[in-house]
């Protein structure tokens, strides 16, 4: 639902008669409540709260910061952050004099709840990976006396973005939470097992080269470094662009930028990630036959120990509960009860 920006809002303006003023049908914003309601895993059932709960709002006050980042992340967002150096005194990012820190944490104070958007705002990304020169760290490792919610990704999936707000907006408070932060609706299962060649990946038909027969197919690139079966992310769901396409959809193995860490622990990028479980259905009869339950008790320990693994690293309990904010309750009838979401 992209509005150009010739119509500015008009002060104490709803959205709703925002949307209608610039040409937006009630049937349109409807439509648009139920995908967020399904993308939110609440049902499209839910879309009538959702659109109770967003259309009278008035704009709120919302500050955006940039910092030191490669603008990717905002660049996903207008198209549906922000580490903070702190190596001498924080001098590597100075906005008018001041660091970025001092203005993350002026903004922070009066803040109900801080999104920090971007693999950037979430660890530092690229800044802060070995040997991080600049002392690049994540919002979370400042600012520490409110919920930080975090959107991963380099960039992250401007869906997941509004979806959030959303959520906030409708309950009054953020959804469920994994270990580093992060909506359990977007990054509660990994790419692997929801991606579109997965089949390929069971069948053992691996790309690779770039150029070869299996890339043409459509096979798994498991073989070219795809980091999906230890990366969280609803990459393959929503994908990007109106669910145009996704990394892998496009032929390139997954990153895994959503991940804490990434540009140290996924590299080489292009290199095998050890051996996860599982074998070609299509494999020798005989070896099959050999190695059926070593492979099926590989196959269910390598998703546990991917699963462990990740869950230690992140300090995941397995899942935080949804973030309750001491803010002013959203314009709606409070005296709903609300669903069990």
């Amino acid at each position: 639902m992209y509005l150009p920006l010739s119509h500015p809002w008009v002060k104490n303006e709803t959205l709703v008669n925002h949307l209608e003023r610039r040409g937006v049908s009630r049937r349109q914003f409807l439509k648009y409540c139920g995908e967020l309601a399904v993308l939110l895993g609440l049902g499209e059932a839910m879309a009538p709260r959702v659109a109770k709960a967003l259309e009278a709002q008035r704009r709120p006050s919302v500050i955006w910061l940039q910092l030191q980042e490669c603008t990717g992340c905002v660049e996903s967002v207008l198209r549906t952050s922000d580490p903070v150096p702190l190596e001498e005194n924080g001098m590597y990012l100075m906005i008018g004099g001041r660091t970025g820190r001092e203005v993350l944490e002026e903004a922070a104070a009066g803040a109900g709840a801080v999104k920090a958007v971007g693999a950037c705002a979430y660890f530092g990304s690229v800044q802060a990976a070995r040997p991080n020169p600049t002392g690049a760290v994540g919002v979370a490792d400042i600012v520490r006396d409110k919920p930080v919610v975090t959107i991963s990704g380099c960039p992250p999936i401007a869906d997941v973005v509004t979806a959030t707000v959303v959520h906030y907006l409708t309950f009054n408070r953020f959804p469920e939470l994994d270990g580093e932060g992060r909506p359990l609706f977007a990054y509660g299962k990994r790419i692997h097992d929801q991606c579109s060649r997965r089949a390929h990946f069971d069948a053992g038909q691996y790309v690779q080269a770039f150029d070869d027969e299996g890339a043409r197919k459509g096979w798994c690139l498991y073989g070219m470094g795809c980091k999906g079966p230890a990366t969280f992310s609803p990459c393959p769901v929503i994908q990007w662009n109106s669910h145009t396409s996704w990394p892998i959809g496009a032929g390139h193995p997954c990153l895994g930028c959503t991940e804490r860490n990434f540009w140290d622990v996924m590299t080489p990028f292009y290199g095998r990630l050890p051996d996860v479980g599982g074998f070609g259905v299509e494999s020798n009869a005989d070896i099959i036959g050999l190695s059926l339950a070593l492979g099926a008790t590989a196959g269910v320990a390598a998703h546990a120990i991917a699963t462990g693994i990740h869950r230690a690293r992140t300090g995941q309990t397995p899942h935080q509960p949804a973030v309750d904010l001491p803010v002013a309750k959203p314009q709606q009838d409070q005296s709903e009860e609300e669903p069990h979401d």
